[in-house]
């Protein structure tokens, strides 16, 4: 089979129903996601699949290396915060083989055209792993329009060059995306492939729709963070992933152009659970949590070449299986010392019938939170209390299974801790960083 173009699209904090195909509800506009909907109805959905962490960075470093995340020291951040910019520990490291490092060895071109959160130039950067071309903020969270993050700082790139443009990030992403398609469509009808990351800031906070400019000029004037804890509200949150939506249309679009839709894989998902604004039905939780709304998210592939439409899935995989699956479909090889956590979906593009069971294993420095799945069963610990859920029968996680199964819970349990065992602790100096007040946290 041909080695596809790969475009590998990440939504930040949306939640497991926000899109029409997941069960999402209609905004007052309309539809909120009639691309997405119609690429998961022309290819695969997944309904079982997991986001390695309920927060970003974290879940970014297993995508970038294939690896449970646990293994780099800043991935012990939950969040990778502004405040560590020029840290030379709290970030990727450019020695680390990566996704787009193997997939460039292996012939590609490679590009992210979004959020980077994963460590701060001149230490760490997109171009330092592997990433040929780079356009997007370094860090976790920035305003859409003014571009600056949580601190104030001014924080756009290029490459490793730091400079102003107007224009809704969302929109811009998308645009430099397109550019970068048309821009490989001839190298890729030659018969050579590229990787693209878009990765989109849409829907983080702050909540600005593209209407919203005086809104951003008024909480840079006023001194606001742009955590947006007192705005926002379900329209301009739906509109926010109509907006991503209609970007994802335009690189669609550009592809079907240049004739590459049919050699093309997209695969698009979410870097952890949704947040105020989401809709998780039927979960519980959200970031930051290792309930299921918390790290269940839409899994969607499209790939004409390959993928039957229609196919939906419910095979269990995190996100650093979805890097396996795409170095074994551009034939990566793994690199001496550092062998991948994640395991390949490839046989489940060609069959969505296809199924393969282990265990699947989260740990959490918030809350001293733990979690693991093993088919329907999942074992999870919060502020010390344990708990056992048959997710089959039981979604919404709220019979606790823990006083009448005492002897699986047990058998989980020393499975997480043996599993625990082989990662490296999490370090004392490691922060968790939230972006709301403790009210606003899911509580259980």
């Amino acid at each position: 089979m041909q080695r596809p173009n790969i475009v590998f699209i990440v939504a930040d904090d949306l939640g497991y129903a926000d899109l029409g195909c997941y069960g999402g509800r209609d905004a007052a506009f309309g539809p909120v996601s009639p691309v997405l909907d119609g690429l998961a109805a022309g290819g695969l959905k997944l309904t079982q699949g997991y986001s390695n962490s309920p927060v970003c960075s974290p879940t970014r470093f297993a995508l970038m290396t294939a690896r449970y995340q646990y293994r780099l020291r800043g991935a012990a951040e939950e969040p990778i915060r502004t405040a560590t910019r020029g840290n030379d520990r709290l970030g990727l490291p450019p020695a680390h083989p990566t996704l787009p490092s193997l997939l460039r060895d292996a012939g590609y071109r490679t590009a992210l055209m979004g959020k980077w959160h994963l460590g701060y130039p001149p230490h760490f950067s997109p171009l330092r792993s592997g990433y040929e071309e780079f356009f997007g903020p370094m860090s976790g969270g920035v305003d859409y329009f003014t571009h600056c993050g949580a601190n104030g700082t001014h924080d756009l790139w290029f490459g490793e060059e730091e400079k102003a443009q107007e224009g809704y990030l969302t929109d811009l992403i998308t645009d430099y995306s397109v550019d970068f398609i048309e821009r490989r469509a001839e190298g890729a009808r030659s018969g050579q492939p590229f990787f693209l990351s878009v990765h989109y800031t849409a829907p983080h906070w702050p909540w600005e729709t593209r209407d919203d400019e005086a809104l951003a000029q008024e909480l840079r004037e006023s001194g606001q963070a742009i955590y947006h804890l007192h705005g926002g509200n379900v329209e301009s949150y739906r509109r926010m992933i109509h907006h991503m939506d209609e970007g994802i249309g335009r690189i669609a679009q550009a592809l079907r152009a240049q004739g590459l839709e049919r050699d093309t894989l997209i695969v698009f998902t979410s870097d952890n659970g949704g947040e105020r604004f989401s809709d998780n039905w039927p979960l519980v939780g959200g970031k930051m949590d290792l309930t299921e709304g918390g790290i269940r998210v839409p899994w969607i592939a499209h790939w004409p070449a390959a993928i039957a439409p229609g196919g939906v899935s419910r095979q269990t995989c995190l996100t650093m299986d979805w890097s396996a699956t795409l170095l074994e479909l551009g034939g990566a090889r793994s690199h001496p010392g550092y062998a991948w956590d994640g395991r390949s979906l490839a046989p489940l593009l060609r069959d969505a019938g296809w199924t393969e069971d282990r265990p699947l294993f989260w740990r959490m420095n918030h809350r001293g939170q733990r979690a693991m799945r093993q088919g329907d069963w999942k074992y999870l610990r919060v502020d010390g209390v344990d708990y056992l859920f048959n997710l089959a029968q039981d979604e919404r996680e709220r019979a606790n299974l823990a006083p009448i199964q005492p002897e699986r819970l047990q058998a989980m349990l020393t499975d997480w801790e043996a599993w625990n065992d082989s990662m490296p602790p999490i370090p004392e100096d490691a922060t968790v960083s939230l972006c709301y007040t403790d009210k606003d946290m899911p509580q259980r």
